[in-house]
């Protein structure tokens, strides 16, 4: 499956973003779908994940209760919509995909098999 990641840009602290990652080559359905970011000179981190069917959730800490992912099975898409945005959140932004499961989220990039090509967010103080 190939995934393809939209919606960066810039934005000024406090403001919101929505991405998108559309699948191509296979449907979304058969699998888990997480968000990961990687500011420079940094590793890349996971950002938050869901099951297969939406019915769970997970967040990192640092953006609890400012983003939402959600999915949509029938658009073969998943969103990560990012409101009050602070610096930190500067990043590129990576959706991938793991192996369905409906109790576990995985967290470790490793986990994960396919991945899009990333979309730069920046947020200016």
């Amino acid at each position: 499956v190939q995934l393809q990641a939209s919606g960066g840009g810039l934005v000024q602290a406090g403001g919101s973003l929505r991405l998108s990652c559309t699948a191509s080559g296979g449907t979304l359905r058969e699998y888990n779908l997480g968000w990961f970011r990687q500011a420079p000179g940094k590793e890349r981190e996971f950002v938050t994940g869901i099951i297969w069917n939406g019915g769970r959730t997970h967040y990192a800490d640092s953006v609890k209760g400012r983003f939402t992912i959600s999915r949509d099975n029938i658009r073969n898409t998943v969103y990560l919509q990012m409101n009050s945005l602070k610096p930190e959140d500067t990043a590129v932004y990576y959706c991938a995909a793991a192996t369905r499961d409906s109790i576990y989220i995985q967290i470790r990039a490793y986990q994960y098999n396919y991945w899009g090509q990333g979309t730069l967010v920046t947020v200016s103080s």
